[in-house]
């Protein structure tokens, strides 16, 4: 199985996390780090960009899950980009089109984050 790793970029002032990978209950951890790292950053403008992503478990789903109130709380969000569609049809099934903005490019959610 391929590792996985979390890659940190920001463009202006919106925090650009690269997922590649396999992203599953050992992996989970890294992610919720650097979600962690955000937070304690006052960083709540986020972007998953999730393009070198190719596996996501109910696991990698919970992270999400798990920090999206508080990081709604301080005015930020949570905004997904370039789902291969295996990993959108995940996200389907379980409804997070409903509760998070899943964009086909990265570009499209740092404007979204932009024009607000």
């Amino acid at each position: 199985m391929d590792g996985f790793e979390v890659q940190r970029k920001i463009s202006n002032d919106v925090v650009i996390l690269n997922l590649k990978g396999y992203l599953d209950a050992h992996t989970a951890p890294q992610l919720e780090k650097a979600l962690q790292t955000c937070i304690d950053q006052k960083e709540y403008k986020i972007i998953i960009n999730f393009e070198n992503l190719s596996y996501i478990s109910s696991a990698g789903l919970g992270v999400f899950m798990g920090f999206i109130e508080e990081i709604r709380q301080h005015g930020g969000d949570l905004k997904f980009s370039n789902m291969n569609p295996k990993i959108f049809r995940v996200f389907d099934l379980l409804g997070f089109p409903n509760l998070f903005e899943i964009f086909d490019d990265e570009r499209d959610a740092l404007n979204k984050f932009n024009s607000k």
